[in-house]
């Protein structure tokens, strides 16, 4: 993507007339400073490994593909989308209340504002890459170029899946206090 289809993708942005690239692009930003700040590093890093698991669980466990198959579900991208949403939350909620959390988790110190931000970006756009990807093509096609190049494309849906374990590999570790 050149920088010309980012300046055309902001300048078509209106508030007046809300499109769904605008919605897009809102929750984004609000979705990462506002709720990754207010959750905190270690949350967000258990929240990432929920929607890994929850993608990883809806898209290749043969039973549910069964049970998809047989009620044609895969038909009715909103089931699929709960599904998915469903299974994220549940584990989610599994996870953090499990010793994930202060596995995974607790650097919490002030220097750590940066990565939960950071993970906070990688975890939204994920969300929405994934979201995307559920919905048919049909719903997708009056998006931006922009917004089908970062969150719809081979490379942006790559980058989308691969920059958090990146990121949960490279950050800097735990600090715990020692007894």
């Amino acid at each position: 993507m050149d920088m010309g289809s980012v300046g055309k993708f902001f300048a078509s942005l209106n508030v007046a007339a809300p499109t769904w690239d605008l919605f897009i692009f809102l929750f984004f930003i609000i979705g990462a400073l506002l709720y990754g700040l207010s959750l905190g590093r270690d949350r967000v890093i258990v929240i990432l490994v929920s929607i890994y698991m929850a993608l990883a669980v809806a898209s290749n466990t043969p039973v549910l593909n069964a049970v998809n198959l047989s009620f044609h579900v895969n038909e009715n991208y909103i089931v699929q989308i709960t599904v998915f949403l469903g299974l994220f939350v549940a584990l989610f909620f599994l996870m953090s209340r499990s010793a994930l959390l202060k596995t995974i988790g607790g650097s919490g110190g002030p220097d750590s504002w940066w990565q939960t931000i950071l993970f906070s970006i990688l975890q939204v756009g994920l969300l929405i890459s994934i979201t995307l990807h559920f919905l048919p093509p049909e719903m997708t096609n009056d998006l931006s170029e922009a917004t089908k190049q970062i969150f719809m494309s081979d490379q942006g849906r790559s980058a989308w899946m691969i920059l958090p374990i990146v990121m949960m590999a490279l950050a800097p570790k735990a600090k715990y206090p020692e007894f």
